[in-house]
């Protein structure tokens, strides 16, 4: 079975006093709603891969926090099993504009939006995604970020 790692954030930013996040729908998939996530460079560390992908794939720019956690799961590409490990990070806003992502990315991602971060283990389609949202919900209210 092949393996394969990628990197993605759950990016968090106050707006009008709630916490939000940046989901987005991947191109094809309109029925989705995901966290950014991206495969390393050469070299490239999970949390600088997680940082990348999050601009990448929502035009937005932010800055480490922590590690949230590790979701494994098996997926089939052309007909091989591919064994998968997405390692996410809590990343809190600092610029950018969502949506502002560039041509290069526009098949990757169909729509980005500011969701509710209460609603995102409610919202987010993939479990695993669903679980790192909980734990960011659960980490901002213990460090009151």
């Amino acid at each position: 079975m092949r393996r394969e790692f990628s990197a993605g954030g759950v990016v968090v930013r106050r707006i009008r006093g709630a916490w939000h996040f940046a989901g987005i729908r991947p191109g094809g998939k309109t029925d989705v709603w995901a966290l950014p996530k991206g495969l390393p460079g050469t070299g490239e560390a999970p949390a600088d891969t997680a940082l990348r992908a999050v601009t990448e794939e929502t035009g937005v720019r932010g800055r480490l926090v922590e590690k949230l956690g590790d979701v494994r799961y098996v997926y089939t590409w052309q007909g091989e099993r591919v064994f998968k490990v997405v390692s996410f990070f809590l990343v809190r806003y600092s610029s950018g504009r969502l949506g502002d992502i560039t041509e290069e990315f526009r098949h990757e991602v169909a729509q980005t939006r500011w969701l509710r971060l209460e609603e995102g283990p409610r919202l987010l389609t993939y479990k695993g995604e669903r679980e790192m949202a909980a734990k960011a919900l659960q980490l901002i209210g213990e460090r009151r970020l």
